[in-house]
This record gives structure tokens, sequence and C-alpha cells, in this order.
């Protein structure tokens, strides 16, 4: 068994091990997070003190306790992580206040065009960018796996004093000095790895990857995500030459804090206590918006699991007005991959943008068609072109990418073409070692839209075809008996010629917790983002390099969240997700619609992009809000069936659901999705008017195919004194049978802005309702 896959075999266990092996587990003591919900004391002392009055009661004295004890949770919630064998986290689970013991988990991991594309140019005076100052005095926190301090994207040029409200720390530890490294652009600094280590059992840089035990960033991931979210702007800029121009986050003048939750281990894992620890400082520290781009993996936890510890974390920070950011995830094009799906997080898929890298492909007979790569070498004048044939049963076996058959003698100083069926980027590296082992000189692949294309080591030319371009080749190539082409250096494109489509890879909805509830919320721009990275990074040139991935959207989403945050300081963090999802583009800025990467490409929908491409400036002046606080986010808790101790402890004080089962349907979100619709069913919703006092809105319906939609009242007129109103949407099924999902919308309109509403149906059968 490999290292890689003894350490997965290990996490499972730890996971899923402890019912099958209880005899070792009572053996053996493991990181188990004890969670008592809402701080009962003010005091976070008061607080610690509690938590170790509580494990010495089961370990029998205070010196055991404080060897024990990984953390203390005392500022955003209670509870305490701790070494306990399973007899110990049984009894410390019979105590009183206690919700529950469990085991502590693992997550893993998930620029120069991409704000232009946007609408946040920095020549454009009159956008978010400029009104909110490009995010001064905002504090952004990222929970990733760490900083580079030296980038030049996070120089503290012409920044002012540290926002007076700041109470986080700088923490120093190998190499990361708090003095030095620290500054008025990246103002806090801490690091986690207690609960991490506890899983690995291992010391960090035994799996072969350099790790600093400090907030110092081994991995470049979170270098990444920061300078994304809120680099300091650096001029002339790009990737090998492509993709040039001035690099610089979302919110350029706000604050970054870093938490460094993820470990340079197997390509980034991330402890749940850790996690959990982050979100009780951060919360403590005074940051405005946390960046979180952390996964776990399907099948998911419940929204009150703390093995999940993001959405357990992220209900304490949104109920204190910190709006938290995470990613969907990178399990796309499946549909229900979705993570991070609970309502009070903004979760974000990733889309492509308006800019591409084209590379010519010349063949003999002087006929020209795209590839798409990332390659910067000189140009590969005319050589021999190649096939792999095969004369066995399978003639095309020799000629599938991730397992060429190459004879150096004939491969030697040519270029090889070959076809894969498979869609992840692994099948280009590995095509491209083996055309280099026998002595080629380039590689062109034909395959389905997949990965998005990436650079191959040392600048070998690997260039991507789809399977039409692909047999338009091999048909040339047997069609003589010299083949020859050319390949020349791929360029950048950017425009209108360019469509923005959602990401092959962007995990989709709808959730595999609640489908009712829309996730993803928002996409963003997360494929070749061009942003810092840790100089250890291989792919590192000069600092920078291009990543694609959900956790590269979901910074763009955070950025932008500091602009509102700035601009409208009282909004709630569900208004400005609302102001998001309600204004966001379904074409592009070109007036294109915008397509999901599948097999095949399609139009994209709601759960493919939940509220569409994000609209930084229309989200600015969204008209009108869906707002929503505690008492919404305990409704929809109740509405799942959560235990009332359990989510007493989590609101803070004694909660009793009501005896007559609440409806998600009615949770005041932005979106209606009714995934089991039986003949008709009414819902509510409450607007909140951020615009003009004196305004009147009209609806503009468009059911989902298959459906009657009517709205009570069709006209909402606000006021100085009204401004809020409630309506009521009732959607009746012509169908008796059970079909997919429907979409349509409700739309919200003044003359001058426009409140989009989506919707999505799917009816259930009257004959399985009963």
């Amino acid at each position: 068994m490999s290292k890689t896959n003894g350490f997965l075999a290990c996490l499972l266990f730890v996971l899923h091990g402890q019912a099958f092996f209880t005899t070792e587990a009572d053996a053996k003591s493991s990181v188990h997070i004890v969670y008592l919900g809402e701080r009962q004391h003010d005091d976070p002392q008061l607080v610690a003190d509690s938590h170790h009055d509580m494990l010495s009661a089961v370990v029998g004295s205070k010196e055991v306790a404080s060897k024990l004890m990984v953390y203390s949770y005392k500022h955003g919630f209670s509870g305490f992580a701790a070494k306990l064998t399973e007899s110990q986290a049984q009894r410390l689970a019979e105590f009183p206040g206690v919700i529950r013991v469990i085991p502590n988990s693992l997550h893993k991991l998930q620029t120069t065009r991409s704000w232009d594309y946007l609408g946040l140019s920095s020549a454009t005076h009159n956008d978010l960018l400029r009104k909110s100052k490009m995010g001064d005095g905002v504090i952004i926190g990222v929970f990733d796996t760490g900083i580079w301090p030296e980038s030049q994207v996070f120089d503290d040029e012409g920044f002012g004093p540290i926002p007076s409200y700041w109470k986080g720390v700088c923490e120093s530890g190998q190499q990361f000095n708090a003095t030095s490294h620290c500054n008025r652009k990246v103002i806090g600094a801490r690091w986690f790895v207690n609960g991490f280590l506890a899983e690995y059992g291992q010391p960090l840089n035994t799996s072969g990857d350099q790790e600093y035990l400090s907030p110092r960033d081994a991995n470049g991931h979170g270098t990444h995500t920061s300078s994304t979210a809120a680099g300091s702007q650096v001029s002339n800029i790009s990737y090998k030459g492509l993709g040039q121009g001035t690099v610089r986050g979302g919110a350029p003048r706000a604050r970054l804090a870093v938490y460094k939750v993820c470990w340079n281990v197997f390509g980034g894992y991330c402890a749940a206590a850790d996690i959990l620890k982050a979100f009780d400082e951060a919360i403590h520290d005074g940051v405005d918006v946390l960046s979180i781009s952390i996964g776990s993996s399907i099948p998911l936890y419940s929204d009150v699991d703390e093995r999940d510890g993001i959405a357990t974390g992220s209900f304490h920070a949104v109920a204190k007005g910190i709006t938290v950011v995470c990613s969907a995830a990178n399990d796309g094009p499946s549909a229900q991959t979705v993570q991070n799906t609970a309502p009070w997080i903004i979760t974000v898929g990733a889309s492509s943008m308006d800019r591409a890298f084209p590379t010519r492909i010349t063949l003999g007979n002087n006929k020209t068609v795209l590839g798409q790569a990332m390659y910067t070498g000189k140009e590969i004048g005319f050589t021999g072109l190649l096939y792999p044939e095969s004369k066995g049963l399978d003639p095309t076996s020799s000629g599938v990418c991730q397992s060429l058959s190459l004879n150096p003698k004939f491969v030697a100083g040519k270029v090889v073409l070959c076809f894969t069926s498979l869609d992840a980027r692994i099948t280009v590296s590995i095509a491209s070692s083996y055309v280099i082992a026998a002595g080629g000189v380039g590689v062109i692949i034909a395959r389905s839209p997949g990965d998005p294309v990436a650079p191959c080591s040392n600048d070998f030319p690997c260039i991507e075809v789809n399977y039409e371009v692909g047999t338009q080749i091999l048909f040339y190539i047997r069609s003589t008996r010299s083949p020859m082409v050319r390949l020349s250096p791929s360029k950048t494109q950017v425009g209108k010629f360019v469509s923005a489509k959602v990401a092959y890879f962007s995990s989709r909805g709808p959730s595999s917790i609640i489908p009712s509830i829309l996730k993803p919320d928002i996409t963003a721009p997360g494929v070749q983002i061009l942003a810092a990275t840790s100089p250890l990074d291989p792919l590192a040139e000069s600092g920078f390099v291009m990543y694609s991935g959900t956790s590269m959207a979901t910074p763009h989403v955070s950025g932008i969240v500091a602009l509102l945050k700035a601009l409208h300081p009282d909004w709630s963090p569900a208004a400005i997700k609302s102001a998001l999802i309600t204004t966001a583009w379904r074409n592009d800025q070109y007036g294109f619609p915008i397509f999901a990467e599948g097999s095949p490409i399609k139009l994209a929908d709601p759960f493919d992009y939940g509220g569409g491409i994000v609209n930084p400036n229309g989200a600015a002046d969204p008209g009108l809000v869906f707002d929503m606080g505690r008492p919404d986010y305990i409704h929809y808790l109740c509405a799942m069936g959560y235990n009332n101790t359990a989510i007493s402890r989590l609101n803070g004080q004694y909660t009793v659901c009501p005896s007559k089962k609440l409806s998600i349907l009615d949770l005041n979100l932005p979106s209606i999705i009714i995934p089991r619709l039986r003949k008709s069913t009414t819902l509510t919703r409450t607007v909140k008017n951020v615009g003009p006092a004196v305004s009147v809105y009209r609806s503009v319906l468009k059911p989902p195919v298959g459906t009657t939609v009517s709205v009570k009242p069709d006209v909402l007129a606000f006021n100085a004194t009204t401004t809020t109103i409630s309506f009521t949407v009732t959607v009746h099924s012509m169908h008796q049978m059970n079909t997919g999902y429907y979409f349509g919308s409700l739309t919200w309109t003044n003359g001058v802005h426009t409140v989009r509403i989506l919707m999505s149906v799917r009816t259930e059968s009257y004959a399985d309702a009963n």
C-alpha cells in the first residue's frame, strides 16, 4: 500500500472505524471535539477553566487534563478538543450541557483579467471598486495554507493605521517573524496544527513536502487565495508571457488576517478541530469576511455535526455579523456534488471568463487548426506527425493517451497525436511523459471537455483539442505517407469571442442534504486565475502561478463581499448574499448565454451556477434584498428536524421547535426550489427596500414548464414608513407524474432595478405521495 493510500485508510478508520474496533479504540486515544454550543459566560478565561474542570473530572486530574487538552473554544462558541479514549468520550457525552462528542475529521483544499471581466476595472471611476474605496477599512480572514509574506501583493505602502476594532495577533514560528512579516496589510497571522498532527501521527516533513510550523505558506494555495481576495496591485505580471496585466485582489485596500489551518501533506489536509479553533479566534479578532476554500467529501455531514467544522463554525460567525464565503468543491459536472451547503454560507462555483490561450497547429497540407495550451517555448518547425496505430484486435489501443505504446525509433523528433476518454488533467501529464521518454518533441491530446489546460513540465508543448479537431488531424495523418506538423507558441485572447462557461470541475446542485436550498449560490471566475504563490510551488514563475478551481472562485466573491461591506456596513450577511444572487449574470457581459461544461456542453441552469456569474456593480445597488437572521436559521434547523437540545445550545438560549413541522420552503431565500411539488403549494417571502424610499415594483413571471404560478400582491409599493413587504407565491403543477426539474423565475422591477428570483420545480407523482 502506498503512503497516500495508507494515510487515507487511516483517515477512514478515524472517521468510521470506531463501531467496528471498539476494543482497540478503547486502548488508544484520539482527538475528539466536545461541543457545548453558545458561550454561557462572557469571560473567556472562565469558559476555558470550565472546560479544564470538565475534562479533569473524566481523566482524574488537572495535570493530566492539561496534557490531553488540544484546544479550548471560548470566544465564538463553547467547547474543547482533547485526546480521549472512546470510553472517556462516552463519559463526557453524558455530562449536562454537552451537545455531543465526536471524533476529529479531516478536510481537503479545494488575477490579471478576472476583475476587468467582472466590471471592476481600476480605470473606471463609477464602479463598486471606487465607491467602496477599494475595501478600505474591511478585514478579510482567510482559512487556508498560510501566506508567503514577502510577496509584492502583500505590500502595505500607502495604508493607514490598522482598524481600531481589530483584536487579533500575529504569531511567530518557523521562518515567520511576527514583527517583520505582518504589517498594515497583513494585520494578523495565526496557525493551528494540533488537531491535524493528532491524526497524522508523525512529523510534518516526513511526507516529502516541505512545511513550516508557522503561518508561512509552503504549499502556495493560501497565498494564491489571499492575494486574489485582497492583494495589493502589482503591474506588468504574466505567467511566462501569458495573461499579462496588473495583478490585484478584489478589495486591494482591505486588510488580511491569515489563519493557517491546512498543511502541506499529500496536497493539503485540514482538521476539523483546527478549523473550529480558527473560527473561534476569528470571531474574537474582529474579521468582517471569512474566505474558506476548503471542502470535505460526499456524503456530507449534517449542518449540526461538528465533524464538518465549517457549517458549525460559520453559524456562530454569521450570527455575529461575519459573512462566510466557501467553495462549492471540484467534483463536477455530476449533480448533487456541491459541498458547504448550509443556508447561512455563500457557496461559490467556478466559471471561466473571456480569456483563452489558442495555439496554432499547422498541418503539412497547410491547413491550420486551433488547440488550447499554455506553451510559451519556441515554435516547433515542420516535423513528423505520428499517431501510434495498432495491428491487434483493437486498432485504436496504441493511441490511448494514458497508456501510449511508443517505439523511440519511430517517435524521436516527432509530434504524437493521441485520444483519451478521461477528463482528468492527469491524462495530459501522463501522455506528455510517455512522449518525452520516447524522444518526441510535442503531443496533441484529443479529449472531451474536462479540467482546464495547464502548462506541462519544462514547457513541453502539450496541446489539447476536441475530438472533432483530433479526428481531422488523424484523417490527415492517414491520408499521406509523410505527415508533418508545425506547433506555434500559445497566444492570449480576450473579449467577446471567448464565451464564459461554468467550469467542468465545478460541483453542481441540487444539495444532497436539502435540495430545496439553492446551491451553489453564485459563480465567479475560477479558471486559470493568475495570482501570487509560494516560491516553493513547482509551477511558480517569478512568484506567480495560474490555478483553477472553486478555491480560486471563492476569494473573488470574498473580495466583492468586502467591497459591499465597505459600501453598506449595515447590511447583514444574508442581505449581501441576496444582493449577489438576485443581480447575477445569466448572460455574460457581451449578451451571450452562459453554458455549463459537461458531456455535452449545455445551457447553464441554477444547479450549475446558482444565481449566475457574480455581478459586483449590480450587487452594490440591488433595489430589494431578502434579509435573514438568527431566527430564520433556527426556523431552518427546526424544519430539518434537528434535536431541540442541539438547536438550543447552538442558539445560546432555550429553543423549542413548534409542534407543527415548519416548511423549509418558507425560508426567506432569494430563490424558490420545490423538489417535491404535489398538486400545488403556497410559500411566503419578505423583501426589504434598500433603494429609493419611494419605489413601486411590479412582478414579471416566467413559470417553470408544466406549472402555473401566481403572486399576491403583484405590486409592491414602498415609502418612507413601509420598508419591508411580504408576498406569497402559489405554484400549481399540471403534471401527474414524476418529472425532472424545470426552471423559471419571478422578477420584481421598478424600471431601474431588476430583482430576479430563480425558480425550480420538480413534480412528485400523486400516487407516490400517498
